[in-house]
């Protein structure tokens, strides 16, 4: 596997399953590998990231998981796209909608674990990540252009300022400083679309 695909893969993974699966355990472990694992253009500030980094006790991990992705109380970061690019906030909008035809052009089904929409972001960033790996670039540039970047980053300041998790607080900022890499590195344009959350 490509290292442009590794890394979304990882962050792709502790961004749509929950922490109480055995395999996100382990994911956890390989978090100080990844300033090694790609070419980053800051790789200091990458390490410093990785370092140390703060994992909650796993009841208390859980239950932010809960709040920040399943919709536990009123979301801080909604991780759907569709919520910041639909006017009225819905789930499964037009947008979704947009994006599900790409997957399926793409030949790329996705059963969502936890019954929600193809646009949650750890979910697009593990479709990228399968478009990296059958080395299709062009389709992979299209998702970040057309459906992820127009959203991610509004998302990823609203969970880097969270106050609910330390953890997922760090993830957003690495996923954020990964995305940057990746549209410099492909050089891309991302829509401009206006948010609405």
């Amino acid at each position: 596997m490509s290292s442009a695909a590794v890394v979304p893969r990882i962050l792709g993974a502790l961004f749509y399953y929950s922490p109480d699966r055995a395999d996100v355990k382990a994911l956890v472990d390989c978090l100080p590998t990844l300033p090694s694992l790609y070419a980053w253009r800051d790789p200091q500030r990458v390490s410093a990231l990785c370092d140390n980094w703060p994992v909650p006790a796993q009841e208390e991990w859980v239950w932010q998981f809960s709040a920040l992705f399943e919709g536990q109380g009123d979301m801080v970061a909604p991780p759907w796209g569709s919520v910041y690019l639909e006017k009225d906030n819905l789930l499964m909008g037009d947008t979704t909608a947009d994006y599900r035809l790409f997957l399926r052009q793409h030949d790329m089904a996705f059963a969502g674990q936890q019954n929600e929409p193809e646009d949650q972001f750890g979910l697009m960033l593990l479709a990228f990540s399968a478009l990296i790996e059958r080395d299709n670039a062009i389709a992979a540039a299209t998702l970040l252009e057309q459906h992820l970047l127009p959203w991610a980053p509004r998302y990823l300041d609203l969970l880097k300022n969270n106050t609910l998790s330390p953890f997922y607080a760090r993830l957003a900022q690495l996923a954020a400083l990964f995305l940057g890499d990746i549209e410099h590195q492909y050089g891309l344009q991302p829509a401009t679309r206006r948010t609405f959350f």
